[in-house]
C-alpha cells in the first residue's frame, strides 16, 4: 500500500485520513497535543457541524469561491455529514437557521465522532509534531520533515493546516507558507467571520447586551452593501454575534456604518401606532420611563441621548416631531464602523492557496504531482451557519478519496 501523509488533524485533515485509509497506509500529524482543536471550541463549544438546507442552496452562503467547491459539496453532502455522525451513534438536532448541531451540545461528541473512525480505519495518528519542511524533488514531495530532524516518507501528501485565526488552536498560516515555498500563488490571508470595532463610544455602556430578530445592514457610501436579520451582541470594543460575523465578510477598506432596524416586524406606521399606544399607557410618566415595553433596559438610556428627547419630559408633552425622531431612530439605529478585530480573533480565514491551481475535483495541486489540499488552508470560506464545517469536511473527503 502507497502512504499517505496528511497534515493537520481539523475536520478536513481527519475526514481526508479516514477516507485515504480505505485504499493506503495513512498517518495523520498534527502540531497541537490532541485532534480537533480548533474544532472543539467552535459553536460556543457547540459545534454547527453542518447546516441541513438543501445542498443546492448552500452556494448562497459561500462568498469565497463557490463554484471552486461544486464538485466537492456534491460528492459529500450535509447528509452524509449527518449520517456519518448517526452512524456511530452521535445524535444531531436542527435548530434556527438550518444550523446541525450534536443533540448534547458538546463538541466533543463530533470529534469523538472523528477520532473514533480514524482507530476504525488504522489511521496512525501522531500529534505535537511540527513540519519543518516539505522535502521536494521535480514535481513531487518525497518525504515530509518533522520536529526539525526526523523524516516521514510519503507517496502523497495532503495539507489541512487550516488558516491563520486562532493561532494557539495550531492555525498559522503554516501550510500556506510551504505552498508559497512549493510554488502556489498564495491569495493575502485576511479575517472572515471577525467582530467589528465601533467608533462611538456607547457600546462600551452596552457590552454584553444581546439582540435577536433585529435586522443589521453595512451601509457604504450610501449604498446597502450587506442586509441581514438574526442576532448580535454588543462587546466593549463593538458588536458580534452571527449577523456581525457574517457581515464583516464584506469591509474592506473605506468608510463603513452599521444599521440596525430594532423592530424589522412592524413598518413605519405600525411602529408609530406601538408608541403611541406606549405612550398613553404611560402617559404621566416621564420619557425615561416609558421605554421598558420597547426596548431592553441596557438599550434605554442611549436611545434617549441619540433621540436628543428630555428624559425627564413628560409622555404627553412630547412632540410629533420628537417622537417621529424616535421612530427612526428604532429603524435606522447608526453606528459607525473603526475597523475589524485582528485575523487571530476570526472564526474563518478568507485567503489562501489559489484556487485556479487546485482541481476542484480531486483537490490534487496542479503544480505538484502528489500534492492535495483540503479545507481552509485553501482560498474558500463561507458565511456562519455550519457551512465552513461542511466544506472542510468534503473537500478533506474528496482529497482522501481522490489519491
Amino acid at each position: 500500500m502507497s502512504k499517505v501523509v496528511v497534515v493537520g488533524a481539523g475536520p478536513a485533515g481527519m475526514m481526508a485520513a479516514i477516507s485515504a485509509s480505505k485504499n493506503h497506509s495513512v498517518i495523520l500529524i498534527d502540531s497541537n497535543e490532541r485532534v480537533g482543536k480548533k474544532l472543539f471550541i467552535t459553536g460556543k463549544g457547540r459545534c454547527n457541524v453542518t447546516n441541513n438546507k438543501d445542498i443546492s442552496e448552500f452556494f448562497d452562503f459561500i462568498p469565497g469561491n463557490p463554484y471552486f467547491l461544486y464538485s466537492s459539496l456534491y460528492t459529500f453532502t450535509n447528509l452524509d455529514t449527518i449520517n456519518f455522525f448517526e452512524n456511530r451513534g452521535i445524535k444531531l438536532k436542527g435548530e434556527r437557521g438550518g444550523r446541525v448541531f450534536p443533540l448534547s451540545d458538546k463538541s466533543s461528541d463530533i470529534i469523538k465522532g472523528l477520532s473514533g473512525a480514524l482507530k476504525e480505519c488504522g489511521v496512525k495518528v501522531r500529534l505535537n509534531c511540527n513540519v519543518t519542511k516539505l522535502i521536494k524533488e521535480n514535481k513531487t514531495i518525497s518525504a515530509v520533515e518533522i520536529n526539525n530532524n526526523e523524516v516521514l516518507k510519503a507517496d502523497h501528501i495532503i495539507l489541512a493546516t487550516g488558516g491563520a485565526s486562532y493561532p494557539l488552536t495550531g492555525s498559522k498560516g503554516e501550510g500556506q507558507k510551504m505552498s508559497k515555498i512549493l510554488g502556489h500563488n498564495i491569495v493575502p490571508l485576511k479575517a472572515s467571520l471577525v467582530p467589528i470595532e465601533i467608533k462611538e463610544s456607547f457600546v462600551k455602556d452596552l457590552m454584553g447586551l444581546s439582540l435577536r430578530n433585529i435586522n443589521l445592514s453595512i451601509i457604504e457610501n450610501n449604498k446597502k452593501i450587506y442586509d441581514n436579520f438574526g442576532e448580535m451582541l454588543f462587546t466593549h470594543f463593538g458588536i458580534s454575534g452571527p449577523l456581525v460575523l457574517s457581515g464583516s465578510r464584506f469591509i474592506k477598506n473605506g468608510k463603513y456604518e452599521i444599521s440596525i432596524d430594532l423592530k424589522p416586524a412592524l413598518d413605519n406606521k405600525e411602529l408609530d401606532l406601538r408608541i403611541q399606544n406606549d405612550f398613553k399607557k404611560y402617559i404621566n410618566k416621564s420619557f425615561k420611563n416609558s421605554l421598558d415595553n420597547l426596548l431592553p433596559k441596557k438599550l434605554i438610556p442611549v436611545i434617549i441621548k441619540l433621540s436628543e428627547i428630555d428624559e425627564n419630559k413628560k409622555v404627553n408633552e412630547i412632540t410629533k416631531i420628537e417622537r417621529k425622531r424616535l421612530l427612526n431612530l428604532l429603524k435606522d439605529f447608526r453606528m459607525k464602523v473603526k475597523g475589524l478585530r485582528p485575523i487571530e480573533e476570526a472564526i474563518v480565514t478568507a485567503g489562501g492557496i489559489d484556487t485556479k491551481e487546485i482541481d476542484p475535483s480531486t483537490m490534487k495541486s496542479k503544480l505538484i504531482d502528489n500534492l492535495s489540499f483540503a479545507g481552509e488552508v485553501i482560498d474558500v470560506d463561507a458565511f456562519t451557519g455550519g457551512y465552513n464545517v461542511q466544506i472542510a469536511l468534503s473537500t478533506g473527503y474528496v482529497a482522501g478519496s481522490n489519491i
